[in-house]
Order: structure tokens, then C-alpha cells, then sequence
């Protein structure tokens, strides 16, 4: 072909030099902003450098994505939370959408400064390993992050206790990354959902959020132990938030009565243990009720025939029992000389 020939082929007209062409009719997405660009450029003053209109646009494509992103969470948001019923995931799909729009403008706004594709390859290519060590736990961060998504061991507004720190606090959000928990000490816990798939976690409000709780008290042999335990139960049912009564709770298999109870637990050397079990309506407040439910018994036990026993130790000594020096002293005198245990003063000593 000589130099200055030209050949058409379909739509594409290719020149004998070597330079490509767009045929009359088409357009591409590159050529249709630049068009926009130049009739902005034409708009301005001549002394509006090009380099500012490009950037000015890409800036307002940039924010015109924040503002789109937003409008579509705000008109579809209630929406997907109706059909998916989990605020995890649906925050997650939320996130999800809210990204990708910010990347088609982000892509949008390159495309304006005349960043190319061909480019990020070769930037990615370039810094590929770089990228992959440091990406590597956000990467895993990631994956667990699904996993916690998927296998659901809390949900946002759960009660939770981390039991290797005995950290307590309600999921304020869920991540692909990470889980942020709010304290009862209103401190706030951010951890990576790759470590936290490591830990045991207590979820105290999963499924059924009342929570057994339990009370050791040790009565004399002397009291009235039935008496003690009516007493027990009537003091924990008069506390607000315990369950007092109704259908017995299932917990797997197994059934418990809802109404408080006082078992017999053991026949102890200085009394009767007795252990009171109940249940807590709510998980959020469990010292309170457990506090309330101690001073209750406590305030029914001081009038009754029941006595709470202390440890009691007697010390017997014989003649296997060695020696042990005894001084006796009176008022203002000197003591006089040591003794050992039993022994008794000699003839004309006080």
C-alpha cells in the first residue's frame, strides 16, 4: 500500500500511515467527552487554562457520584432492609451499591483527565507483589468478614461478651472488615473479623434474650429449710424484670421452669447449700437484677427461722499436740512466765 492510500473496511477507515480513524456515524465514549470538554472550554474565557476545565469537570463528576450514591440509599434503602430482615447484610448491600456508583464516577473522572485503562494495568502490573503483601489482611479481613456474614453469631444489637478479655457490649455495626462493639463501660471495640472468628464469643440476646441466673446461699441445719427456700422464690419473683411464671423455657431438648426455683444442693459440713435459679427478662441489665434479687433475699431471710452459718474452727490440743506458750497478764502488771497450753500455774501464783 502506498503512502497515502486509504481503505475502508466497514465502519473503520485506515489510513496508509498507519493512523485510525473513526468513520462518520460513530462515536466512542473517550471522543463524546472530550466533545463535552471542549464545549464547556468553548464557554469560558480564553484565559481558563484546558488543564482547569478537565479537572473542574472531574471534580463535579466526582461529586455529583457522592450526591447519586446517597439519593439511591435514601430511595432504596428502606426497600432492600424489608427483604433481607438482617441489618448486617443489608448495610453490607447498601455499602456495596454506594461503592460501585463511586467507582463508575471515579472511572468517569480519570476518563476526563485523560487517564487511561492501558495505564492501571501497568501500574498494577508494576506494583503487584507490593500490593499483594499489603493487601493480604484486608484481604483476609474480607473473606472471615463474609464467613461472619453467612454463619450469623451476631447480629447488630446483640448483647455480646468476647470471653478471653470478658469485654461486654452490644454490635453497633458489621462490616466486610471488621465488627464495632459498644461497651457497657461506653467505649467503643473495633476488631478485625479475622480475629474475631478466632475468639469465643457469648451472644446473650441471639435468639431468646431472657437469661438464667443463679444464687448460692449456704442455711444452718438448725433453720427451717423448707421455710428458706418458699422465702428464696417469693423474694426473687417480687423483683422487676424476672420472670415469675408461665410456660417452661426450651432450651434445646430440654425444658426449665420459668418461675424461680431453690434447689437442695448439697448437704455441706457447716450447712445446707441451696442454690435459687431465675431468669432475667432482658440480658441488658443482669447485674441490677442480680443485685436486686440478692437484696430481696436478704431482706426475707433476717425476719425467718433461718440462719446463715460462719465457718466455725475448734482447736484441740493433747498430748500429741506439742506445746504452745501461753503468757497470761492482768491490768498494768508484768507478764509473768510462759506457759504451755493446759498447764497449770504452780502453788502462790495468781
Amino acid at each position: 500500500m502506498t503512502p497515502g492510500s486509504v481503505t475502508q473496511d466497514g465502519s473503520t477507515t485506515t489510513a496508509g500511515n498507519g493512523t485510525t480513524t473513526q468513520a462518520p456515524g460513530t462515536t466512542t465514549t473517550n471522543g463524546s467527552t472530550e466533545q463535552g470538554i471542549q464545549f464547556i472550554d468553548g464557554l469560558l474565557p480564553d484565559a481558563v487554562p484546558h488543564v482547569a476545565v478537565e479537572l473542574g469537570a472531574a471534580m463535579f463528576v466526582l461529586i455529583a457520584g457522592w450526591y447519586v450514591s446517597k439519593l439511591v440509599i435514601r430511595l432504596f434503602g428502606r426497600t432492600i432492609a424489608r427483604r433481607i430482615q438482617r441489618p448486617s447484610i443489608t448495610q453490607t448491600v447498601l455499602r456495596s451499591v454506594r461503592l460501585a456508583i463511586m467507582l463508575v464516577a471515579v472511572a468517569f473522572s480519570l476518563s476526563i483527565v485523560g487517564f487511561r485503562g492501558s495505564d492501571i494495568l501497568l501500574s498494577v502490573g508494576v506494583f503487584s507483589a507490593v500490593l499483594g503483601i499489603v493487601l493480604a489482611p484486608i484481604v483476609g479481613s474480607i473473606i472471615n468478614g463474609v464467613f461472619v456474614l453467612a454463619d450469623q453469631p451476631y447480629e447488630i444489637g446483640d448483647m455480646i461478651e468476647i470471653s478471653d478479655s470478658n469485654t461486654r457490649g452490644f454490635v453497633e455495626d458489621i462490616t466486610i472488615r471488621y465488627t464495632k462493639i459498644f461497651t457497657l463501660d461506653n467505649t467503643f471495640i473495633v476488631i478485625s473479623n479475622s480475629s474475631i472468628r478466632d475468639r469465643d464469643i457469648v451472644n446473650y440476646s441471639a435468639e431468646d434474650e431472657r437469661t438464667r441466673l443463679s444464687l448460692a446461699l449456704t442455711v444452718t441445719y438448725e433453720g427451717d429449710l423448707a421455710e428458706a427456700r418458699e422465702l428464696m422464690e417469693d423474694a426473687a419473683k417480687g423483683v422487676d424484670g424476672v420472670i415469675t411464671g408461665g410456660p417452661d423455657i426450651r432450651i434445646g431438648s430440654a425444658r426449665y421452669p420459668a418461675a424461680p426455683t431453690c434447689f437442695i444442693d448439697e448437704y455441706a459440713d457447716h450447712g445446707v447449700k441451696l442454690v435459687l435459679r431465675y431468669w432475667a427478662k432482658e440480658p441488658f441489665k443482669l447485674m441490677r437484677v442480680r443485685s436486686e434479687v440478692n437484696e430481696a433475699v436478704w431482706d426475707r431471710l433476717e425476719d425467718a427461722d433461718v440462719h446463715i452459718p460462719y465457718p466455725h474452727s475448734h482447736v484441740v490440743f493433747d498430748e500429741t499436740s506439742g506445746s504452745l506458750p501461753v503468757e497470761m497478764q492482768r491490768g498494768g502488771e508484768q507478764p509473768g512466765p510462759a506457759r504451755r497450753a493446759g498447764e497449770w500455774p504452780e502453788d502462790g501464783e495468781e
